[in-house]
C-alpha cells in the first residue's frame, strides 16, 4: 500500500559570531536561488532563519519531527564554529487531497494574506477557523509565502538628515541606526505577553522614517495592545539616542503593501531603494491597492555602465574595428547576465543608439557578425518576459522603443550588397538582407516570415510583396526586411486609446530608392478583435500613422494592405464590440438580467407553492422536475454571468474569471441539457407508448443527463485549454473564440444540436399524434401531459437556439449594432422566455395560480368550509337517481345483488 507524503516546514533561527562558519554569505538559497532568510545587520552576533522542508507519513511521524525540533533548541547539535541554534519552530503541514496540494499552519502561526505559498497558483481560504492553502502543484519548489508568526509593524521620524547610506544595509550609519533602535524596542516590548522579536526593516526619505516589524507568538490583536501600551517607554529610551519628532508613532496590525523587496506600507506610501549588488541606480515604488507597483526604475549593470563610458572615450577616434568590438562585447555582457531591468534595457537602447549614429556619420561597412550580434542583442531586449520592464522604461522614456527600431533600421543599411543575401532567424525577431538584381525587374520582391508566440502552436505570419514594376533602373544596391511580434508592445498607440497592434511589426528597407506601391498581409494574433487600420511607424512623431496605407481586405485570420511608401508597418485592431455599442448593450443586458432573475425566482416559487396539485401522474412529475431545473440552470447561469461582467479583466489575471467562465459554461449548458431530457421525454411517452419506466429510475436519467454531461464537458474544456492561456478570453469573462483550440466550440456544438434534436423530435411527436398506431392511442391526462411538454418545447427550443444563434452572429460580424442588440436583448430575457411559455403556458398550472390570487378565492374557500360542515348531516334525504341530468355515468357491476352496484366514474356535459 502507498503510504501518503506530508510535508513539515521548520524554521530555524540560529546565531553566529561575526567570524564564524558563515562568514559574510549573503543567505542560505534555494535552488532557484530565492533568499528565504533575513541577515540581520553587522554587529557582534549575526542571525540567519533557515527554512528546511520534511517529509513524514502520519501523525505520530509529525508528532516525532516537532520534538526533535524542541530537543534542538535543548541540545543543539555540532556546529563548526561559536554557532547555537536559538529557536526551532515548525510553521506550515501540506498533504495531498484529492490530487490538490493543501497547507495549513501549525499553531500559532497563520498565512500572510492575501497569498500563500505560491501567488500564482495558489488559494488561500479565508472561511472558517482554520485557513488553508490549496494548490495544483505536486511539489514546493516555487514556493514562497509560509505560514509566518503573527507580524505587526510600527514607522516613526526622526528630525535628521537623510542620506543615501541609510539604504545600504552595509554601511556604519545603517549599523549605527538599526542597532540603536532594535536594543530600545526589545527592552520596551520584552514584558509583553507573546512577543519574540523586532526588526528594522526599512528607513525612508522625509527627515528619517524608520520602519520596524514585531513578531510574536499571540494574535494580532493582543499583540498590538502590548506594543500600545508599552509605547511611551519606548519613546523614552528612543528619545536618548535620537530627536524624535512628537506623535509620528504608527503602530498597526494589517500591512497594505508588504514584500521582501520592499518591506510594507500603507496605500500610496512611496519608498526608493537602491538597486542590488552589481548594478548601479535606484527602483522607486509606490503602495497601491493591489501592492507595490514599481514608478521608476534605473538599475544598470555595472558591466553595461563601462561599456557606454568607453564608447564615450573611443566616440572621436572610432574605427569599424573598435564599433564591432563594442558591439560584440555588449552581446557577451547580455549573455552573461540574462536578467532584464528597465535600466539595462535603456542602457542598450543608448549603446545601440550611439552606435548607429557614429557608424552612419562615418560610412562605417557593417560585417557580418557585428550584424548577428546586434540581431543576437534584440533578441535579448525583445523578449517577450521583458514587456513589463518595458512598461516601466516608456513611463520615463516614451521613445525608448522608436529609437530601438530606428537603431535596427539605420545599422541594417549599412550591411554591405557584398556580404549578402544572410538571414538571421530568433524567436522574436527575423532579419534577412539579400543584394538586388535582374530578378527583382522580373518577378519584384517576395519576404514571408513566420513566428510563434509564447504559449501557442499556431504561427504568426509576415508577409511583403513589391511587385516588378516598382524596381526600375538602375536598381537598388540591397533589400532589407525585418519582422518582431513583440515590437508592437513597445511602440505606444496614442490615437484610438482603445485599439492595439495586432499583428507582427514588418519593416521593409531599401537605402537610397524608393517605390509607390507595397502589399503587406499580417496573421491576427487576437482574431476577436475588429476594426483594422494600417498603419506606419511615423519616425517625426513616434506615433503610428496610417497616411498613405489602406485595407485591402480582411479575412478571419488576417489582414491586408497597400502602401505607398517604405518604412516599418503593422496594423491596429479594436475590441469586438465597438465603443459605441457597450453602454447600450451593458445597459440593455443588466435591465434584462434583472427581469430574467425575477421572473425565475417566480418560475420556482410557482413550483414549490402548486407541487403536489401538477404531480399527478409520471410524465407531470418529470415534466416539473426538468422546468425546475431549466429554471435553476439559468438563474445561477445568470448570477454568474453577472459577477463576469464585474471582473476587472485589465487587472492582474484573476482566478475570479476563471470561476465565473467555468460555472457560467456548465450551467448554461445544464440548462440545455435539461431541455433535451423533456425533448426525451415527449418522446418516451409519445413513441414507446407500452414501454414503462420506474419514475426513480427515469428521475435519475435527467439528472446524469442534466449535470452530469454539462460537467465533463466543462472539465475537459478547461483541462485542455487552461494550461496554455486560451480558456478565457482577454477583453472578458467568457470562453475564448482567437486562439486555436477555440473552447467556445464546446457550448456552442452541445447547445445547437440539442436545439436541433428537440426540433426533429417535436415534428416526430406531432405526427405521431396526428396518426397513431392502432392501440397506441393515450388517455386522455397523458395526452394533455404531452400537448403541454410539447407546447413549451415547441416554443423555449427556437426562442433559445435563436438567441445563442444571433450569439454566433456577433462573432461573425461584431461591428454590427443590430447582432449585438438583439442577442443581449433576447439573452438577457431567457428567465422571462421560461416564465411565460414553461409555466404560464401551462393550463392546469395557470388555472390553479388564478385560483390562488383570485379575490373571490377566499369566499370560494368559505363556502367549501360550509359545505365540509354540512357533510355532517344524513346524505341522500332525497332519492339519488343519476339519471336526472345529462350527465355521464359508469356503473360498475360487483356483487351478485343490485345492491352491489357502484357509481365509479362521474362527469357532466355542462
Amino acid at each position: 500500500m502507498r503510504v501518503p507524503t506530508l510535508w513539515l516546514f521548520s524554521l530555524f533561527m540560529i546565531t553566529e559570531g561575526w567570524n564564524g562558519f558563515l562568514g559574510s554569505d549573503d543567505g542560505i538559497k534555494t535552488k532557484q536561488e530565492l533568499i528565504l532568510n533575513k541577515e540581520k545587520p553587522l554587529g557582534p552576533f549575526q542571525e540567519y532563519e533557515l527554512l528546511l522542508q520534511v517529509a513524514y507519513r502520519d501523525s505520530k511521524e509529525k508528532r516525532d519531527v516537532k520534538n526533535f525540533l524542541k530537543l534542538l533548541e535543548a541540545y543543539p547539535l555540532f556546529l563548526p564554529g561559536p554557532v547555537k541554534i536559538i529557536r526551532a519552530k515548525a510553521t506550515t503541514y501540506c498533504g495531498i487531497q484529492n490530487g490538490v496540494l493543501r497547507c495549513a499552519c501549525d499553531d500559532g502561526y497563520s498565512w500572510f494574506p492575501p497569498s500563500c505559498l505560491d501567488p500564482q497558483k495558489c488559494y488561500l481560504h479565508t472561511e472558517g477557523s482554520v485557513q488553508s492553502c490549496d494548490c495544483h502543484l505536486n511539489n514546493l519548489t516555487q514556493s514562497v509565502h509560509f505560514c509566518e508568526r503573527t507580524k505587526v509593524w510600527g514607522t516613526f521620524k526622526i528630525n535628521e538628515r537623510f542620506t543615501k547610506d541609510l539604504l545600504d544595509s552595509s554601511s556604519a550609519i545603517y549599523s549605527k541606526y538599526t542597532t540603536g533602535i532594535e536594543i530600545q524596542l526589545k527592552e520596551a516590548y520584552k514584558s509583553i505577553q507573546g512577543f519574540e522579536s523586532v526588526q528594522v526593516t526599512q528607513f525612508r526619505n522625509g527627515s528619517i522614517i524608520a520602519g520596524y516589524e514585531v513578531v510574536g507568538s499571540s494574535n494580532t490583536s493582543e499583540l498590538l495592545s502590548g506594543i500600545e501600551q508599552a509605547a511611551k517607554k519606548a519613546k523614552t529610551g528612543l528619545h536618548q539616542l535620537f530627536p524624535l519628532e512628537d506623535n509620528s508613532f504608527r503602530v498597526f496590525g494589517k500591512a497594505q503593501c508588504n514584500s521582501i523587496v520592499f518591506g510594507f506600507g500603507s496605500k500610496n506610501d512611496k519608498y526608493t531603494l537602491p538597486c542590488s549588488s552589481g548594478y548601479s541606480g535606484s527602483i522607486t515604488a509606490r503602495c497601491q491597492p493591489s501592492g507595490w507597483h514599481v514608478l521608476r526604475e534605473t538599475c544598470v549593470l555595472s558591466e553595461l555602465e563601462e561599456l557606454k563610458k568607453n564608447f564615450s572615450v573611443i566616440a572621436s577616434n572610432a574605427t569599424e574595428a573598435t564599433v564591432s568590438s563594442l558591439v560584440q562585447n555588449l552581446s557577451m555582457v547580455i549573455q552573461e547576465n540574462p536578467s532584464t531591468t528597465a535600466g539595462n534595457l535603456a542602457s542598450v537602447v543608448s549603446i545601440l543608439g550611439n552606435i548607429s549614429s557614429l557608424s552612419l556619420e562615418r560610412h562605417f561597412n557593417v560585417s557580418i557578425s557585428t550584424m548577428e550580434n546586434v540581431i543576437n542583442i534584440s533578441d535579448h531586449v525583445l523578449n517577450s518576459a521583458s514587456v513589463t520592464n518595458w512598461t516601466v522604461l516608456l513611463q520615463k522614456e516614451k521613445n525608448a522603443g522608436s529609437q530601438l527600431l530606428a537603431s535596427l533600421e539605420n545599422i541594417s543599411v549599412l550591411v554591405p550588397s557584398t556580404a549578402l543575401p544572410l538571414e538571421f532567424s530568433r524567436e522574436f525577431i527575423n532579419w534577412k538582407g539579400i543584394p538586388a538584381s535582374s530578378n527583382q525587374s522580373n518577378l519584384g520582391y517576395n519576404y514571408q516570415t513566420e513566428m510563434f508566440p509564447e504559449n501557442t502552436s499556431i504561427p504568426i505570419r509576415g508577409h511583403a510583396l513589391i511587385r516588378s514594376d516598382q524596381f526600375q533602373k538602375p536598381l537598388p544596391e540591397t533589400i532589407i526586411s525585418m519582422t518582431s511580434l513583440t515590437l508592437g508592445n513597445i511602440l505606444p498607440v496614442t490615437k484610438n486609446g482603445n485599439a492595439q497592434v495586432n499583428g507582427p511589426v514588418i519593416s521593409m528597407v531599401i537605402p537610397n530608392y524608393s517605390i509607390n506601391e507595397i502589399f503587406l498581409t499580417f496573421s491576427k494574433i487576437e482574431s476577436n478583435l475588429s476594426q483594422p487600420h494600417c498603419v506606419f511607424w511615423d519616425f517625426n512623431h513616434s506615433q503610428w500613422n496610417n497616411n498613405g496605407c489602406h485595407l485591402v481586405n480582411e479575412t478571419p485570420d488576417s489582414v491586408t494592405c497597400r502602401c505607398t511608401h517604405l518604412t516599418s508597418f503593422s496594423m491596429l485592431m479594436s475590441p469586438s464590440v465597438p465603443t459605441a455599442i457597450v453602454p447600450v448593450v451593458k445597459w440593455i443586458t443588466f435591465v434584462g438580467l434583472g427581469v430574467s432573475i425575477g421572473s425565475l425566482i417566480l418560475c420556482l416559487t410557482i413550483e414549490a407553492l402548486f407541487w403536489k396539485q401538477v404531480n399527478k401522474s409520471q410524465t407531470s412529475h418529470t415534466r416539473h422536475i426538468c422546468m425546475v431545473n431549466i429554471a435553476l440552470c439559468l438563474l445561477i447561469a445568470d448570477i454568474w454571468f453577472i459577477v463576469a461582467a464585474t471582473v476587472d479583466t485589465t487587472a492582474n489575471p484573476s482566478g475570479v474569471c476563471t470561476a465565473a467562465v467555468f460555472f457560467t459554461h456548465f450551467f448554461y449548458l445544464s440548462l440545455f441539457f435539461w431541455m433535451l431530457m423533456l425533448g426525451f421525454l415527449l418522446a418516451y411517452r409519445v413513441i414507446l407508448v407500452f414501454h414503462h419506466m420506474a419514475t426513480p429510475l427515469l428521475v435519475a436519467v435527467g439528472f446524469c443527463l442534466g449535470y452530469g454531461c454539462p460537467l465533463i464537458i466543462s472539465i475537459i474544456t478547461i483541462a485542455v485549454t487552461q494550461p496554455s492561456n486560451g480558456y478565457e478570453r482577454k477583453d472578458v469573462c467568457w470562453l475564448n473564440w482567437s486562439d486555436g483550440s477555440k473552447p467556445l466550440l464546446a457550448f456552442a456544438g452541445p447547445a445547437l444540436t440539442i436545439v436541433s434534436v428537440n426540433l426533429v423530435v417535436v415534428l416526430l411527436v406531432l405526427t405521431k399524434l396526428w396518426r397513431p398506431a392502432v392501440g397506441e392511442r393515450l388517455t386522455q391526462d397523458s395526452k394533455a401531459t404531452v400537448v403541454r411538454v410539447g407546447r413549451s418545447l415547441l416554443v423555449l427550443t427556437p426562442l433559445l437556439g435563436l438567441t445563442w444563434g444571433f450569439g454566433i452572429g456577433t462573432i461573425v460580424d461584431s461591428r454590427n449594432l443590430a447582432w449585438h442588440v438583439i442577442f443581449a436583448s433576447l439573452n438577457a430575457s431567457q428567465g422571462f422566455f421560461i416564465l411565460c411559455f414553461g409555466m404560464l403556458l401551462d393550463n392546469k398550472l395557470r388555472q390553479l395560480l388564478l385560483n390562488k390570487l383570485s379575490p373571490l378565492s377566499f369566499w370560494n374557500q368559505a363556502s367549501k368550509q360550509k359545505s365540509s360542515d354540512s357533510s355532517v348531516k344524513p346524505r341522500f334525504k332525497k332519492t339519488f337517481n343519476p339519471f336526472q341530468h345529462e350527465r355521464k355515468y359508469v356503473l360498475s357491476y360487483t356483487g351478485e345483488s343490485s345492491n352491489d352496484i357502484m357509481l365509479t366514474q362521474f362527469s357532466s356535459s355542462e
